[in-house]
């Protein structure tokens, strides 16, 4: 048997040469790196991207690049990095938001536009289960009364004294029905708006009716140009549609703030009856009013002002026990300044109807993306610890004149209502700081009278701040409880962006 050849192990001089190597090579590709990547504002990059400067699997292998924090909206999940040298904790490198995942295929990105128009926000978990066969049939019904409604309207046009064997018949039913479809298409694109019915009922049932009364001034524009009358009568039955869809969405809720009891079904049928004989009694004096051949014009300008006032008047009369953006509003000035909180009345009657859902300029944002809230990562850094027992982080952004409340994925509705609470008290902080009573706007955010905050001062008042919360909060719910305000869900309207954990 011939002798075995035992492998020799590798002496100590070897294993150093061999570590040498391998750390030199590590660093070579580092300072590859650092000098590939670009110190640029904040950029997108995606994650093949990521991974040729050092993400493997969301960890970060290259020292000069550092995870600080992830962002999850709509499903997709973005990871924020600074690029500072690896000089640890310092916040002077450029801040990058890279997509952990891959972009959606088309399909998908067109079912999810699709559902967001015919599915409820959080569907399924958001309704029962009965929801899909009521609504399956409900469709199917709307189907059939479509196709019927080509023949009545061809039946009602030929009822008129417009002859079947004319080719006008069959031109105005299609004109006709074209007008009716439009209608609903604006009906459905509108309808997108989703629980901002539930949100800011009272702001959206106004701006139906406004909408309603333009529809309305579109119609009668038509006796001028009666060229024009299938475009500007398409465009009326959208804006009227639209209205209905306001008035259909927001009327359940309006009623169930009414009802004491399990009677929500009497207080609705009662509700519309009157409004159905008020209906009539105005078609009346209409018909006995155009008997004399008055101005138009006149006559549709002295009903819109009555129409529009009652509309107001309509919904500053609907008392509720919720706390929207609005009533908050209210809620949380009355107590900084006065130390009391308004009765249920007295904060509904104050709630700004006009502060319309879709206007972006407002002094606070809450549930907000990290990339609007932070320019860099020092910013981030120096208030992060502040709120680590918090559902919640709030902080201002000098260059748009905004405070922001970003939301972790953990938050719940009362986490949502202590942030919307810590949010104002920050904003009359750094009010008070300026000199004034209200909020620097963003166009006065450099205006030397009003001084935006330093870093340092910032960072005071969102220390002073967080004291201040942890002692009033929990005054404030239990005055507003005090006052009949529903504290156990709020109808804030946050933005989907959550923070989530980097571990």
């Amino acid at each position: 048997m011939p002798p075995m050849k035992l492998k020799q192990s590798p002496s100590p001089q070897t294993l150093a040469a061999s570590q040498d190597a391998r750390l030199l090579a590590r660093e070579t590709l580092r300072i590859s790196a650092n000098l590939a990547s670009a110190p640029a504002a904040p950029t997108v990059t995606s994650a093949l991207e990521a991974r040729n400067v050092g993400i493997v699997d969301e960890q970060f292998v290259d020292a000069s690049l550092r995870l600080i924090c992830c962002e999850e909206i709509n499903g997709r999940r973005w990871n924020y990095v600074v690029d500072n040298g690896g000089n640890g904790r310092g916040g002077s490198g450029s801040l990058r938001a890279i997509c952990g995942q891959t972009p959606q295929a088309p399909v998908d990105e067109l079912m999810s536009f699709i559902r967001s128009y015919v599915v409820p926000e959080g569907f399924p978990d958001s309704v029962t289960p009965s929801y899909v066969p009521y609504m399956s049939w409900r469709a199917l019904k709307h189907f059939f009364g479509g196709a019927m409604g080509v023949f009545t309207t061809q039946t009602l046009l030929n009822s008129v004294g417009v002859s079947r064997s004319q080719s006008a018949p069959g031109a105005v039913a299609i004109n006709w029905i074209l007008k009716d479809g439009a209608g609903r298409v604006g009906k459905m694109i509108f309808a997108r708006q989703g629980k901002k019915f539930d949100y800011d009922l009272k702001q959206l049932r106004l701006a139906g009716d406004l909408i309603m009364e333009l529809g309305a001034g579109v119609e009668l524009a038509t006796a001028a140009v009666p060229h024009l009358f299938l475009p500007m009568a398409c465009a009326a039955n959208v804006a009227k549609n639209v209205a209905a869809v306001t008035s259909t969405s927001t009327r359940t809720p309006i009623y169930k703030a009414f009802a004491k009891g399990e009677n929500i079904g009497d207080v609705t049928a009662k509700g519309e009856c009157v409004g159905n004989i008020a209906d009539l009694l105005g078609t009346g004096l209409s018909i006995m009013i155009s008997k004399r051949n008055p101005s138009l014009v006149t006559t549709f300008a002295l009903l819109s002002c009555g129409y529009v006032l009652s509309s107001y008047q309509e919904v500053k009369s609907v008392v509720l026990h919720t706390l929207n953006r609005a009533r908050f509003a209210v809620a949380i000035d009355t107590f900084l300044k006065t130390g009391r909180i308004p009765t249920l009345q007295e904060g509904n009657m104050k709630e700004n109807v006009f502060c319309f859902p879709w206007f972006q300029d407002k002094p606070i944002v809450l549930g907000s993306r990290f990339k609007d809230a932070f320019q860099d990562a020092g910013s981030y850094l120096s208030i992060e610890p502040l709120f680590q027992k918090e559902r919640y982080l709030v902080t201002y952004n000098p260059s748009k004149g905004k405070v922001y409340a970003l939301l972790k994925d953990q938050a719940k509705s009362d986490d949502i209502l202590k942030a919307a609470f810590h949010a104002h008290m920050l904003l009359h902080f750094i009010a008070s700081s300026n000199g004034s009573e209200t909020f620097p706007r963003k166009q006065q955010g450099y205006d030397s009278s009003n001084p935006m905050p330093s870093t340092a001062d910032l960072a005071g008042h969102i220390a002073e701040s967080c004291k201040m919360v942890s002692t009033l909060y929990g005054l404030f719910k239990s005055k507003a409880a005090e006052q009949g305000w529903t504290m156990s869900e709020s109808l804030l309207n946050p933005g989907r962006a959550r923070l989530v954990s980097t571990g």
